[in-house]
């Protein structure tokens, strides 16, 4: 069945960077548009960005020019590369496809940014 895996997270000061992964099993991953999604605590789910089959890239414009998205499709493995963090930056983590999958959702993985 469909697994995503997601990784990399922690507690990072303000102006901090980290990078997630995400593995990807139980389909076809070089076919898929992927996205990043997070939720922070009492918000409902919101989308990051995106990456296309063929590697072009869009964001949230509260995230552009800051995180980037990259994939390993030899690997099924899925990055969110996140610079210049902020305390608003604090949420769990999700990888999904683009548009989401209902049964796509993972555990995700917790970012914490202290000020």
């Amino acid at each position: 069945q469909v697994q995503l895996v997601e990784s990399g997270g922690g507690l990072v000061q303000a102006g901090g960077s980290l990078r997630l992964s995400c593995v990807a099993s139980g389909f076809t991953f070089r076919i898929y548009s992927m996205g990043w999604y997070r939720q922070a605590p009492g918000k409902q789910r919101e989308w990051v960005g995106a990456i296309s089959i063929n590697g072009g890239t869009n964001y949230a414009d509260s995230v552009q020019g800051r995180f980037t998205i990259s994939r390993d499709n030899a690997k099924n493995t899925l990055y969110l590369q996140m610079n210049s963090l902020n305390p608003e930056d604090t949420a769990v983590y999700y990888c999904n496809t683009q548009p989401p999958w209902r049964t796509g959702w993972g555990q995700g993985t917790q970012v914490t940014v202290s000020s």
